[in-house]
């Protein structure tokens, strides 16, 4: 450890703990502490050797020892207290002071000691301070005035030195004088060249910064012209930095987001703190030509001199921070189409409720009161053909209401990925054939012609054959069902390529455009509910898509609205299931019961009941 260090740590120690931490601030303080703690530490060991040499002191060699030792108490004032303005001040008194008592003993402002008047203005400009350098300013005058009035008034000693000793003191002061100011430009010098380091090393700091920051830090014009832009733009937008001065940065803004950067630019330079999104356009590695690539960037700008802004006639220049924000952009469309997806569940919910209360409550209200009046025939006293009536009345609403619940159980199947195909070799145009003859009776009944083309030609495809009828009965009764009287539905089938391809086409009421986007959605029904004409749950469309699906088919809809519609499916000629066996399902699909079977056990239970109605009396239930 060297002497030099051993006297800075020991100035260090003595430093006021607001210049700690600022090394411009450290600098000057001990700058101001060091001469004077060395020149007093100096005085006060050449004083004993002094007062050896030359006896007794006279008050002026008092006064100047006194001023020498006085730096002491300047540098405790200003390591106590940190106010280094008010040092300064008090050190130009001190040196006032001295000048004065030395000259008014020596000749007025004839005196040697005047000509440390101008050193005293010198030594307040190491304040950085203009007060203080404008205070000893006048105070080195004021005191070069009080010497010239009292020399004039003759109120100066009346003894004088010799003209021999005056030019010795003279030469003695501007030498004191000079070497002094010498001092104070060196001090001076080693100041300014403390700030210069300090300057560029903050500067390489901030650089550095901005070299290593992700975030994009740029200085616009008011019109939004770059004239600085920090390295991490490459990272970012992956072009050179040089591309993006002047006008670079404003041209890969997106067209329609250009009114919202400019105005957020425009509203800094004026003084506002604004924030901005918009898109930038970027070149992604490795891209081809011509391909675009657009990302989000977050804006935050603010003037770059608070107090420029507010004056228009003054060109202010903004600093903007830019930061990519395209994650947290996806992650809020994600979570819009997750609540959108939230809300359309809970309208399907809604859907399905309302559409259940009827196709579940109607035929079971139908199946309640015929067997009730079956239960009392010999109040009612009915008939053979009307214990039949109402017997086929229950058996067709127990159908119809297990159609509704396979429809359901088959949709869920479907969707948790339960529903089994059985895929086997069939001959498609004889399957076509036999689901167009079920539905030719109800189109009879509904004064619709059914057109059915099916070429003699149509090769066996490989499939499952139930699923294959029960989509083309889905359609075509759908078709059926939305074609007013008098319409026409048309089925044909042919192969393209690899497919074969079935289109049922109706020129039934149509389907709107917004309606359109839904279709085939569980429970969806095209029009309001309220305003339905024709009874259904809305899963015969979904169902068909999912089969579709599962054979690795198409399913297009083209409609129009009062026109009618057409359905395209492009099922696969040769599809083989994939071989990983799906889970077991745990929901049991209801099966219809033939009815031969039906009428056996509803014989079979009619006559049981009549044996036991001879053992005793059965109860009689009224009805309302």
């Amino acid at each position: 450890m060297t002497v030099l260090s051993i006297i800075r740590d020991c100035l260090d120690a003595l430093l006021h703990p607001s210049a700690r931490y600022d090394a411009l601030t450290r600098a000057r303080h001990r700058a101001f502490m060091a001469p004077r703690l060395l020149g007093s530490l100096a005085a006060f060991a050449a004083f004993p050797v002094y007062l050896a040499m030359r006896g007794a002191p006279s008050a002026l060699e008092v006064a100047a020892f006194a001023w020498l030792i006085a730096p002491i108490m300047l540098s405790w004032f200003l390591s106590r207290t940190g106010r280094y303005e008010g040092a300064h001040v008090l050190s130009s008194l001190a040196l006032s002071g001295l000048i004065m008592a030395v000259a008014v003993t020596t000749g007025g402002i004839a005196s040697f000691a005047a000509v440390w008047l101008v050193v005293v203005p010198l030594e307040a400009a190491l304040s950085a301070s203009r007060r203080v350098a404008a205070f000893a300013s006048l105070l080195a005058l004021s005191c070069a005035g009080v010497l010239i009035i009292v020399s004039q008034l003759g109120w100066l000693p009346v003894e004088e030195p010799s003209a021999a000793q005056r030019g010795v003191l003279m030469a003695f002061g501007i030498a004191s004088a000079t070497l002094y100011a010498a001092g104070l430009a060196f001090g001076a010098e080693s100041l300014a060249r403390t700030s210069v380091v300090l300057l560029s090393r903050e500067e390489e700091r901030y650089r550095l910064l901005a070299r290593n920051m992700s975030d994009v830090i740029s200085r616009h014009q008011r019109n939004g012209a770059v004239q600085f832009i920090s390295p991490a733009a490459e990272a970012m937008l992956g072009i050179p930095v040089a591309q993006l001065h002047g006008h670079g940065l404003f041209d890969r803004v997106h067209v329609a987001d250009r009114p919202a950067y400019l105005t957020a630019l425009s509203d800094a330079a004026r003084g506002d703190v604004r924030s901005v999104e918009f898109r930038l356009r970027r070149e992604p590695a490795g891209s081809e030509r011509g391909q675009v690539d657009f990302i989000w960037v977050e804006m935050r700008c603010r003037p770059l001199d608070q107090n420029g802004g507010r004056d228009p006639a003054r060109e202010v220049e903004v600093v903007a921070v830019m930061r990519d924000v395209t994650d947290r952009k996806h992650s809020e469309q994600a979570l819009d189409q997750a609540r959108s997806a939230a809300e359309a569940a809970d309208a399907a919910k809604t859907r399905f409720l309302a559409t259940m209360s009827h196709e579940l409550r109607t035929p079971l209200n139908a199946i309640i009161g015929f067997s009730e009046m079956i239960a009392q025939e010999q109040t009612l006293m009915l008939g053979a053909a009307q214990r039949k009536e109402y017997a086929q009345l229950i058996n067709d609403s127990g159908q119809h209401l297990l159609s509704v619940v396979n429809g359901i159980l088959d949709m869920s199947k479907m969707e948790s990925g339960n529903f089994e195909i059985a895929s086997e070799p069939f001959a498609p145009r004889a399957a076509l054939l036999h689901c167009c003859n079920l539905l030719a009776l109800k189109a009879r009944e509904n004064g619709i012609d059914l057109i059915t083309d099916a070429p003699q030609d149509l090769p066996v495809m490989t499939a499952d054959p139930r699923a294959f009828k029960q989509i083309v009965l889905n359609l075509v009764a759908n078709a059926i069902k939305f074609t007013e009287r008098g319409g026409q539905v048309s089925v044909s089938a042919a192969v393209t390529g690899s497919q074969l391809t079935l289109r049922i086409s109706d020129t039934g009421v149509g389907i709107a455009p917004d309606d359109l986007k839904r279709i085939g959605a569980p429970f969806f029904q095209a029009g309001k509910t309220y305003q339905r004409r024709h009874e259904g749950t809305g899963l015969g469309l979904s169902i068909v898509k999912s089969l579709v699906a599962l054979h690795l088919g198409e399913l297009t809809v083209q409609s129009r609205l009062g026109e009618g519609t057409a359905v395209t499916v492009k099922l696969p000629l040769d599809y083989t299931p994939p071989q990983t066996k799906p889970a077991e399902s745990k929901v049991t699909t209801l099966t219809p019961v033939p009815r031969q079977e039906l009428h056996k056990e509803i014989r079979e239970l009619h006559e049981e009941l009549n044996d036991q109605r001879h053992d005793q009396p059965a109860p009689v239930k009224k009805s309302a």
